[in-house]
């Protein structure tokens, strides 16, 4: 059975990649050397693996790379951490639930 990951690395700048790939060691190693000079953790090196997901589908991979792609990096911190409460948080649409700064606060 073919697997596929999804991944986040943590940059050395502090900011998150999201990624997918059907060889994990092999893409680990390309983002660590350098493989291409105009992607993006090229000039973050080095970068950490902090949290990876395995699915046998590669549409549900893709699907599931994307979506995290569009997180805050409050959001993807929280989903490393697994701290479930904030990722419930974070997923809160400001538009209905107020920005997460005001939501403690008295009308």
């Amino acid at each position: 059975m073919k697997l596929y990951f999804v991944y986040i690395l943590f940059c050395s700048d502090g900011t998150y990649y999201t990624g997918m790939t059907n060889d994990l060691e092999r893409r680990l190693a390309q983002h660590q050397s350098g493989y291409k000079k105009g992607s993006y953790t090229h000039l973050r090196r080095p970068v950490i693996l902090k949290w990876q997901l395995q699915c046998t589908n590669p549409s549900e991979a893709i699907k599931i790379e994307k979506q995290i792609k569009g997180w805050s990096h409050k959001k993807k911190q929280a989903l490393i951490e697994e701290n479930w409460s904030d990722l419930i948080e974070f997923s809160k649409n400001y538009t209905e639930y107020g920005h997460p700064k005001n939501r403690d606060k008295p009308s």
